[in-house]
């Protein structure tokens, strides 16, 4: 049983790859508790969303993980064309 961590922008950089699965946890503190971390502390950072499925959360302690879940993590958005 696993769940899939998607990294996005400048946090794929901090993971050292685009995704990657990781054994199914009850938590999404768990499943930072497991993860390196400067990554962790990265991922937890109070402007990072989170997705579960495609659905932007609101609430990280709402969502009961399930196995198979792809958990998707957003930095905040910068920059753009001047």
């Amino acid at each position: 049983m696993a769940l899939r961590l998607v990294f996005l922008g400048r946090l794929e950089d901090i993971a050292g790859c685009g995704d990657r699965e990781v054994p199914l946890a009850d938590s999404i503190d768990a499943v930072f508790d497991a993860l390196e971390p400067e990554l962790a502390a990265a991922l937890r950072a109070d402007r990072v969303k989170l997705a579960v499925n495609g659905v932007l959360l609101r609430d990280r302690d709402a969502p009961i993980l399930r196995d198979g879940d792809e958990l998707a993590f957003l930095p905040p958005v910068s920059g753009g064309a001047p």
